[in-house]
């Protein structure tokens, strides 16, 4: 295959992928007025289900601009050879291959947050405003985005870097240490994303005493899950959305519960929705996705190692030598098949597992304080509860609203 024909094949990867989407996109947007079936119909009053279609059709028409615009940014950039160009800038600044590779991703993370930076602006402070969402002062939104930045490049930087260090000093073979160093840094990131990464955005507080508490406390007793605190986090600074989660492994778990939660729901639904995500952790969810993760990596790691010094991947970008940098993109770009099915599959292994964790939480506790929660998350974040089959298959990591209080009242049944 020539340099040319394999430019042109990216640019079809890219349109194809794009054209999918909008019409999945185009599909869901159809279902939107679509009337509410008989288990839905207490989530919202009529002006709530008004204002939840109205929310849902400006961000599809925000999302549809947005994404034509940056399509068309992506393909005039490819179009005049703006990889390659780039690459020439970089090496005027220094002659060093390695640093050559760390400022050129360095350079398109800046770049590419310059240029979302006006549409999330716009999303924070006109829609989610409109609509009662948002809470960011115009200070904290810059903050975050600064603070982003900044640990986006720090850990890009890092792991690119090591990558780059490996392939220097032991070639192809660079993927075995790189997965290595990869499955380090994830497991890393993983114990301790509560300690050091959660309080550069948030604050947490430990949970008061309380009625809450105790339930909480006697339902990790009950079903033997050793949590080692108990955090409310100030997520209403920011949003008026409500959220929980879980952090750390072994004896150091973590549960992180926003304020909002605590103001939208009921003790009894909040530990409804702790039962679910202790359910995650009893099935063994969190370590089978941690280990997918992991070795989805070596794979990709180990593909990667066989064309990161071709020659017609960097020759198709412009570029009349391989470099790793842009064999990197180059095969990023010619897996964007493979990333899109194996989305497919790890959503629909996601949605599996939310139905055994919804399981596990009626076992454990009841379904009628899930259902009843979840009814209220849905409406507090005027939630789209009348999807297209297609789209959830394609995107959606939970299933819908509807087939989850099915699948609790089967299970109620049986």
């Amino acid at each position: 295959m020539q340099a040319q024909n394999l430019f042109y094949l990216f640019i079809g990867f890219i349109v194809i992928e794009f054209l999918i989407e909008k019409f999945l996109e185009y599909l869901n947007v159809q279902h939107f007025r679509e009337e509410l079936p008989y288990e839905l119909s207490d989530v919202y009053a009529p002006d709530a289900y008004q204002k939840s279609q109205n929310y849902k059709l400006l961000n599809y028409r925000f999302n549809l601009m947005t994404s034509i615009i940056s399509f068309t940014l992506l393909l005039f950039f490819m179009l005049i050879d703006g990889f390659a160009r780039l690459d020439q800038q970089v090496a005027r600044i220094t002659d060093s291959t390695f640093w050559q590779s760390v400022l050129y991703f360095d350079i398109l993370i800046v770049a590419v947050t310059v240029i979302n930076l006006p549409f999330s602006y716009y999303k924070t402070f006109v829609i989610e405003e409109q609509f009662g969402f948002n809470k960011s002062t115009k200070i904290l939104f810059f903050t975050d985005k600064i603070k982003s930045l900044l640990m986006n490049l720090f850990f890009a930087s890092l792991l690119l870097g090591v990558f780059i260090w490996f392939y220097r000093e032991f070639g192809r073979d660079f993927w075995i240490y790189a997965w290595i160093f990869f499955a380090v840094f994830m497991m890393f990131i993983n114990i301790f994303y509560t300690s050091f990464i959660v309080p550069l955005f948030n604050k947490l507080t430990p949970l008061e005493d309380g009625e809450l508490k105790e339930k909480l406390k006697a339902l990790a007793q009950k079903t033997s899950y050793n949590i080692d605190k108990i955090f409310v986090m100030d997520g209403s600074k920011r949003s008026t959305k409500a959220n929980a989660f879980f952090s750390g492994f072994g004896p150091k778990k973590k549960v992180v519960l926003y304020d909002t939660l605590l103001q939208d729901l009921t003790p009894d639904e909040i530990t409804a929705v702790l039962a679910h995500e202790i359910g995650h952790f009893k099935r063994k969810h969190l370590l089978f996705n941690l280990i997918l993760s992991i070795m989805t990596a070596g794979i990709m790691l180990y593909l990667l190692s066989l064309v990161i010094d071709n020659q017609l991947l960097a020759e198709a970008l412009g570029v009349s030598q391989p470099k790793f940098h842009i064999n990197m993109i180059a095969f990023a770009l010619l897996f964007t098949p493979v990333s899109f099915l194996t989305g497919l599959l790890t959503n629909w292994l996601s949605r599996k597992f939310e139905y055994q964790a919804d399981a596990f939480a009626k076992q454990h506790y009841n379904a009628a304080s899930l259902i009843s929660g979840l009814k209220k998350l849905s409406r507090k974040s005027l939630s789209n509860l009348t999807p297209h089959t297609w789209y959830v298959a394609a995107y959606f990591s939970h299933p819908t609203l509807l087939q989850r209080i099915k699948a609790l009242n089967l299970s109620e049944k049986q």
